[in-house]
């Protein structure tokens, strides 16, 4: 197993011990579907991994942000950003980012008797696009959760239960039309505005540094009409909105999860952790090390 270069900023992950895989290995619910590995890559730079005879586990790597390439066999494959593949159990392969173009990726190592159900399929780049009834930030919060309750300890009851996110977790991309229709408004796209479109697209992309441009884009607006038209009804600029919502969303994982401050920043799209502070201070008043201490005494 080779890697070029180890530690990114901001990065992620945990190995769950050696006697943690046996006893998921032995539980008769856990068994189906179990983690071995897990974590998340933001903008990791120089990302290579070589492993001449695969591994025992199936490998899901999920690119929000970035480019990159992976090569099983002697078939190689381009990723960008929304979209994912899944690795084969045993297989030789390798993978890395883009030079210049550094992925953001969550990843997981899998196994267990339904493991090759979900990866069936997935050797391909699949997209998992945003769009109306994506659902990417539920998605994202289902691994938020696997990844808070693995730090707080292996009993087998947080195993357990970790077991039934990761079965919800890719299922998520495995069945994404279902996943997608199971919260489907009653409502026709035509029916919702473009504020509304537009606020669920910054929902979407809430670790993405969104311009105006590209939220103009998707509503298939002029930038001025459609700043004019969204000031206008939310008596704040698409940006200063979408910077809301960071913060916003940088409070509940504050409040939810162990996450460091200067891992945080990453999550809502921001790799410059003293720009995320000071934005952090002007929209709630205090530094997001002050948030923190606050909620745990109250």
């Amino acid at each position: 197993m080779y890697r070029q270069k180890d530690g990114f900023r901001g990065e992620r992950s945990i190995v769950l011990p050696q006697m943690v895989v046996e006893a998921e290995r032995n539980d008769p619910l856990v068994s189906s579907l179990y983690i071995t590995d897990i974590g998340y890559y933001p903008l990791a730079e120089h990302h290579y991994r070589q492993r001449p005879e695969g591994i025992e586990q199936h490998v899901l790597i999920y690119c929000v942000e970035g480019t990159g390439w992976y090569r099983v066999g002697d078939r190689e494959f381009k990723v960008s950003a929304n979209q994912y593949f899944i690795l084969p159990a045993r297989v030789p392969h390798a993978y890395g980012c883009d030079e210049g173009m550094p992925w953001t990726i969550y990843w997981v190592h899998f196994m267990g008797a339904h493991a090759d159900i979900y990866a069936q399929g997935a050797l391909q780049p699949q997209d998992v696009r945003p769009g109306l009834h994506s659902r990417i930030s539920d998605r994202n919060n289902i691994f938020e959760q696997i990844m808070q309750t693995l730090s707080q300890g292996y009993s087998r009851e947080s195993l357990r239960y970790v077991s039934s996110l990761l079965h919800y977790y890719l299922a998520s991309m495995r069945y994404l039309q279902q996943y997608r229709d199971a919260e489907r408004p009653d409502a026709s796209g035509d029916d919702l505005d473009v504020i509304t479109a537009a606020i669920h697209y910054m929902h979407e992309n809430i670790e993405h540094a969104l311009s105006l441009q590209q939220m103009a884009n998707y509503v298939g607006y002029s930038s001025s009409h459609f700043s004019a038209l969204f000031k206008s009804r939310m008596e704040q600029s698409p940006l200063a909105y979408f910077n809301r919502l960071k913060v916003e969303k940088a409070c509940e994982m504050l409040r939810t999860t162990d996450i460091k401050i200067n891992q945080l920043c990453y999550k809502v799209g921001i790799s410059d952790s003293y720009y995320f502070s000071r934005l952090f201070t002007k929209v709630m008043g205090i530094s997001p090390r002050e948030y923190r201490l606050r909620e745990l005494e109250e």
